[in-house]
């Protein structure tokens, strides 16, 4: 449990590596034939846990001080149950991947991610010719291909996930594969990321009518540098919008990540936002409410009702109804520790709406161990009256190992509760 107060917060930090790009780095450079580097990886409890699981299927990784070096493409089904933690996308990534080997995988993890469905995949993959079997749709899951059928369908409201664990294993498979989507395609800047990493590592994808055609043949290694994370660097930016001013280095305005899109929405609440070559600066000044859709940034959803809270009039985030399927029904937990604090908000299927401009007030705030819930609770406690405890423990290092001591450093006043 960690205490903190309203405090003034100003200065410098460094973006964190990007989660996302090195889940498929890691995924990628273990699938590719020869050796590969990958620069600036973020070391977390989610990463470690795609490191993990690639180590089963026998590639092999380094880690030093520049990075981590990759010996891969000389994979085999794993010979015991892979445990991947709390990590939705290692589970995803990896049940595409197991679904490649005559041998059954069995891909199961913690209380938490046995709550994260996997039925749209699952029935993608049998479609394909894969036995699979789970707990209703649910891990603990077993595995087993190879596959017979280079096509399949799959909704692409559900999860973004399961249409990069089928386009990256596809790219394994000699003939590739073409995936259909079915419906509107949500989160579609992952996928793209997924794409262009991709073709980086030597598989080309066309986008058609339908949907993905995988060329496949196999990837080729290659060295790759992974970027700063707009999803982590949202939490110091709004932070500063909301609390003083904050400049967040390490942050590439012209990459493919959607989160990068935490700029556009803090302008259009009125945030003084400034943008210089590899780094962003957010300063507090008067906000006004705005809509905003989610369905491209689900993981802002958090952060960016925070936010809300402090812009006049009303605002409402919508098409974020996936939420209701990450570590916590993000949209429940979201709109229950606000109304805690003492904000006029109302959840919707899809989002919720608020009504800003109320003081928020200290209290007391369970995240149900979810990082993104646990670090937009400590930013709306900078905004809050009084003395906020978040009843947590280190679930912030799955995506951001350093924030405690970034919000120290930029003058949070915060302390642990032992």
């Amino acid at each position: 449990m960690i205490k903190v107060r309203g405090s003034e917060v100003r200065g410098t930090v460094v973006a964190p590596p990007s989660k996302s790009h090195t889940h498929r780095a890691i995924f990628l450079s273990g699938m590719a034939m020869g050796q590969s580097h990958i620069s600036t990886p973020l070391i977390s409890a989610d990463t470690v846990a795609s490191l993990q699981a690639m180590n089963a299927f026998g590639a092999r990784f380094y880690e030093h001080d520049n990075g981590i070096t990759v010996n891969g493409g000389t994979l085999t089904s794993a010979e015991r149950t892979v445990n991947v933690g709390n990590s939705g996308t290692t589970l995803r990534l990896l049940a595409g991947l197991a679904s490649l080997f005559p041998d059954t995988t069995t891909i199961d993890g913690d209380s938490s991610l046995r709550t994260r469905p996997l039925a749209p995949l699952l029935e993608s993959l049998t479609e394909m010719g894969a036995i699979c079997n789970s707990r209703n749709g649910y891990p603990p899951v077993s595995i087993r291909g190879p596959l017979s059928s280079n096509s399949t369908s799959i909704r692409g409201d559900l999860s973004s996930q399961f249409i990069s664990s089928l386009l990256i294993s596809s790219g394994l498979r000699k003939e590739g594969a073409e995936i259909r989507i079915k419906g509107r395609l949500s989160s579609r800047p992952y996928v793209d990321i997924t794409i262009d990493m991709m073709e980086r590592f030597g598989v080309p994808v066309k986008i058609c009518e339908s949907g993905f055609r995988v060329v496949g043949g196999g990837y080729r290694a290659c060295n790759y540098k992974v970027p700063g994370d707009f999803s982590s660097a949202a939490f110091p930016l709004v932070a500063g919008a909301l609390c003083g001013s904050v400049t967040v280095n390490g942050l590439n305005i012209e990459d493919r990540q959607g989160d990068k899109e935490i700029v556009r929405i803090l302008q259009a609440f009125g945030a003084e936002v400034k943008i210089g070559n590899g780094w962003v600066r957010s300063q507090n000044s008067p906000l006004k409410s705005t809509d905003v859709d989610m369905s491209d940034t689900p993981d802002l959803f958090p952060i960016v009702a925070v936010l809300a809270t402090k812009a006049s009039g009303k605002s409402r985030l919508y098409n974020a109804q996936h939420l209701r399927f990450k570590e916590t029904d993000r949209i429940a937990t979201t709109v229950g520790f606000l109304r805690a604090m003492g904000a006029d908000v109302i959840a919707h299927e899809d989002g919720c709406s608020i009504q800003g401009g109320r003081a928020l007030k200290g209290c007391t705030v369970n995240t149900y161990g979810d990082h993104r819930i646990m670090m937009a609770a400590f930013v709306a406690a900078l905004s809050a009256e009084g003395v906020t405890e978040i009843i947590c423990n280190d679930e912030y290092k799955v995506s951001y190992p350093l924030f405690l001591e970034h919000m120290k450093s930029l003058g949070a006043d915060w302390s642990e509760i032992r």
